[in-house]
């Protein structure tokens, strides 16, 4: 566990959950952050929070094995908790899990009935590490479930036998989820995955 002090991991998710809430990604108490730790622990925003006034009492310690550790048994993480839990065991090298419910990427999974959402070519898909021409690229769409622990389970089958092209996922007429090596490459992916969002709905009014 982390003690509150300047370099707490905790500040830095308060201070993008302030900047998505401030943009309208994670309105009323929408959306959960986390931040994976060295021993394989990781902080989660609590449910309930507005994520545009969170403290550092919002936030809960859960262990490796998926446990809320004994100094967050007063406060209740995040719905979406298991789903952060299966990301950091399918990829090891992640240390931040970010989700929003975006008005862009709920619309953007009814334009097709598939699992995956081809994305269109843009330049900006470089900065979620796809380098190619003309590239050919799609995100998984997942069903969404009343139960998060379904959800977590089918992204774990579907990962466990298809590479994502992306560190990023879509839940139908839910949200974004995406997954880095860091709290700032996590921010980045959210905010360029918006963007590609915003410019197919863009696109689609247009009839482009």
């Amino acid at each position: 566990m982390t003690t509150p002090n300047r370099t707490d991991p905790r500040l830095e998710l308060i201070n993008t959950a302030r900047s998505f809430y401030q943009k309208g990604w994670m309105v009323g108490t929408a959306g959960n952050l986390s931040i994976r730790l060295a021993d394989g622990s990781f902080w989660i925003t609590a449910s309930g929070r507005s994520k545009g006034e969170l403290l550092l009492s919002d936030f809960v310690c859960i262990d490796a094995s998926g446990k809320v550790q004994a100094s967050s048994i007063d406060v209740k993480p995040s719905a979406e908790t298991a789903i952060h839990q299966i990301l950091y065991t399918l990829f090891p090298e992640a240390q931040a899990c970010y989700h929003i419910h975006s008005v862009e990427s709920n619309l953007v999974t009814n334009f097709t009935p598939e699992d995956d959402l081809p994305l269109p070519p843009l330049e900006m898909l470089k900065g979620l590490g796809v380098y190619a021409d003309n590239p050919s690229c799609v995100i998984p769409i997942f069903a969404n479930h009343l139960q998060v622990s379904r959800i977590a389970a089918e992204i774990q089958q579907r990962f466990t036998n298809t590479s994502a092209q992306i560190p990023a996922l879509l839940i139908r007429n839910h949200g974004v989820t995406v997954w880095a090596s860091s709290p700032t490459a996590a921010r980045n992916y959210i905010e360029i995955i918006e963007y590609i969002f915003r410019y197919m709905v863009g696109a689609r009014s247009l009839g482009i």
